[in-house]
């Protein structure tokens, strides 16, 4: 197929050392505890995967490397791979000045996610968390079939994405609008990307939806559950808004557009 009129992927370069500290989900917990404590979200993300001992796992997008550290601690052989020289640089000193006992195998490598370097039928875990968004849908797909041909015929392949496009979209204006009619307008940007951390503006070129995930996995020959989540409220507000706050976030088909992250569980189609 014929690139030359696909968009470039973005330079490795965007991707520093500042933006894992300071921008990439879990930069607090990782700077406060070098990876042995995981955030909420990515906490929730390798849950799924129920990685146990002598398991082999890949992590593609390992980023500062807390989940290859996570793995080894169960005992699986993992290994990482990032196409940011830096990423991999901080992925190594993880796993190599940790003081916990690491009983599983750890390897990281600076490669490209759309040519795994690997032999086919290998892993019974791949891992993708925080990665889709920053890859263009052609590049995606390169990625997914790499990931079909290393995972293992019984293997599982476990992904999140955030945030959700829709309500990027579609619900954030709305909330954007009734925040500005209660006075808070100025905590809530037109751009909803650069609500928490500005650089989403540059390295964000693909965010999905409920739909478009399933669609994507299915199209790179998975299939499986794919579901949407958000982060805990926890506000104090009043009734009407409680209310209001229960039929976006739980009912149908309003949850479809306010809920923000995206998770999916796969396996290979047979």
């Amino acid at each position: 197929m014929d690139r030359q009129s696909d968009p470039q992927p973005l330079p490795s370069t965007l991707y520093t050392e500042e933006y894992f500290r300071t921008a990439c989900e879990g930069y607090d917990e990782f700077n406060a505890s070098e990876g042995a404590h995981l955030s909420r979200r990515l906490a929730a993300a390798f849950a799924l995967a129920e990685v146990k001992a002598g398991m082999q796992v890949l992590d593609v997008g390992c980023g500062r490397g807390e989940i290859l550290r996570h793995c080894a601690k169960l005992g699986a052989d993992v290994y990482g791979i990032d196409y940011a020289a830096v990423a991999v640089s901080l992925s190594q000193q993880v796993i190599e000045t940790t003081d916990d006992v690491v009983p599983g195998k750890t390897g990281v490598a600076q490669a490209d996610a759309k040519k795994l370097p690997f032999p086919s039928a290998y892993f019974d875990r791949v891992l993708m968390f925080d990665v889709v968004e920053h890859l263009h849908p052609w590049e995606l797909h390169s990625a997914l079939l790499e990931v079909h041909r290393v995972l293992k015929p019984e293997g599982r392949f476990i992904v999140h994405t955030a945030p959700n496009m829709w309500y990027d979209r579609y619900a954030y204006p709305v909330v954007r609008l009734v925040r500005t009619l209660m006075g808070q307008g100025e905590k809530y940007p037109k751009d909803p990307r650069q609500f928490l951390v500005n650089v989403n503006q540059h390295v964000h070129v693909n965010e999905q939806s409920l739909w478009s995930m399933a669609q994507t996995l299915k199209r790179a020959g998975f299939k499986g559950k794919v579901w949407l989540d958000s982060p805990p409220q926890n506000r104090r507000e009043n009734a009407l808004l409680a209310a209001l706050r229960h039929v976006a976030f739980d009912m149908p088909p309003f949850r479809w557009f306010f809920q923000r992250e995206v998770f999916a569980v796969a396996a290979k189609i047979e």
